[in-house]
């Protein structure tokens, strides 16, 4: 699944933030582009983490509560 992302340089530190807009709280930094977007990625992986059921063939598979 993709999700957006926001990626910020901080002007003053020259360090990037990078949240995600669709799952509130999720959010993350690195000291260069790419270490924030992967620290994002983990980032995403532990917010959803509660969310993830293992089905019986050992596939994760997330239920998503919409409304």
């Amino acid at each position: 699944m993709k999700w957006r992302v926001i990626l910020e340089r901080d002007p003053e530190t020259g360090d990037w933030a990078v949240w995600c807009p669709e799952l509130p709280g999720c959010i993350s930094a690195g000291e260069s582009e790419e270490e924030a977007l992967s620290n994002i990625r983990e980032a995403i992986e532990l917010y959803l983490e509660p969310c993830a059921m293992e089905l019986p063939d050992g596939t994760l598979a997330r239920e998503v509560v919409v409304g």
